[in-house]
């Protein structure tokens, strides 16, 4: 079988994943993205730029999508000249995106009737394992499913976890999108009651950082941050409102609560509407000093 994979979304995540594909000795063709910067090493590398799905999937064992959520998926698969339309009989189709269950499957009764497959494979972690090969996956599909895909994903994932039967893995990356979501805002709203109160923002982190209460979520957001950098969790703001929107739909057709949820939710859009949607997770303690008339972030001057 071919050992070319085709690749849509070369983006923060996505460079990192393809790059790492060309160095486990796959072949690559990807189609055109918008920040060509990205480009010029795995073109060196030996990458094949393609002009159309056609001609992207030709001669490929598999195609992954790394894109933004569930729109762009479909814009992909189903627009005019789309993957479902490129598709063969065989082809495999993983979806990295964290996306909305009820589109996935959607989609992948699409592929079947083209004789195609599609496997959910969200990412975890960040581009900085990207580029190291060591990000997190977990994936819905059936065992054959699965069997194809791991292989493929091992190239850039230091765990491939089968979680489950087709959509488990965007159902498992929306609820730990949401815990790491509403961590991210309450911790955005401690660190302004702290900061209103006078309390040292520094004193706060080490008592935090000793205890139960500590997370990877908060060292990557209050440890820069004291230090000035907003940097420290590389995740759009507006990239979390849509995970969080995503787990509440969720929510409403089980049906159950999402109280939290929906509190976080609305955290991230008062911060997208003050202008951080494009920003990293840490500017929500920026859009806290905004909504609040208090300084959390350090200030250089």
């Amino acid at each position: 079988m071919s050992k070319t994979i085709g690749f849509i979304g070369l983006g923060m995540m996505g460079h990192g994943m393809a790059r790492n594909l060309l160095a486990k000795g796959y072949g690559l063709r990807f189609m055109a993205h918008r920040n060509r910067a990205n480009l010029a090493d795995l073109l060196a590398a030996g990458a094949v730029e393609c002009e159309s799905r056609a001609d992207l999937v030709r001669g490929c064992e598999a195609v992954i999508l790394c894109v933004t959520g569930s729109p762009e998926v479909e814009r992909i698969v189903l627009g005019d000249g789309g993957l479902l339309e490129a598709s063969t009989p065989g082809l495999l189709v993983i979806d990295t995106s964290t996306a909305e269950p009820a589109s996935t499957q959607r989609l992948r009764e699409a592929f079947a009737m083209r004789g195609a497959s599609l496997v959910d494979a969200p990412m975890a972690r960040t581009p900085k394992e990207a580029e190291e090969g060591r990000l997190n996956t977990m994936v819905g599909a059936s065992k054959a499913g699965f069997e194809r895909a791991q292989p493929i994903l091992a190239a850039f994932c230091e765990n491939v976890i089968h979680v489950g039967p087709p959509g488990h893995g965007h159902v498992l990356k929306l609820i730990n999108n949401m815990l790491a979501m509403t961590t991210a805002a309450a911790i955005a709203e401690a660190l302004a009651v702290a900061a209103k109160s006078g309390l040292s923002l520094q004193k706060l982190f080490d008592v935090v950082a000793a205890g139960g209460v500590n997370s990877g979520i908060f060292q990557m957001m209050v440890g820069p941050m004291l230090a000035g950098d907003l940097g420290g969790l590389k995740f759009a703001i507006d990239n979390g409102r849509k995970d969080l929107r995503y787990f509440t739909h969720l929510s409403e057709t089980l049906p159950t609560g999402s109280h939290i949820a929906e509190a976080a939710h609305q955290c991230f859009v008062a911060a997208s509407n003050l202008g951080y949607g494009e920003s990293f997770i840490p500017s929500l303690f920026k859009a806290q000093e905004q909504l609040n008339s208090v300084s959390i972030v350090p200030r250089s001057d």
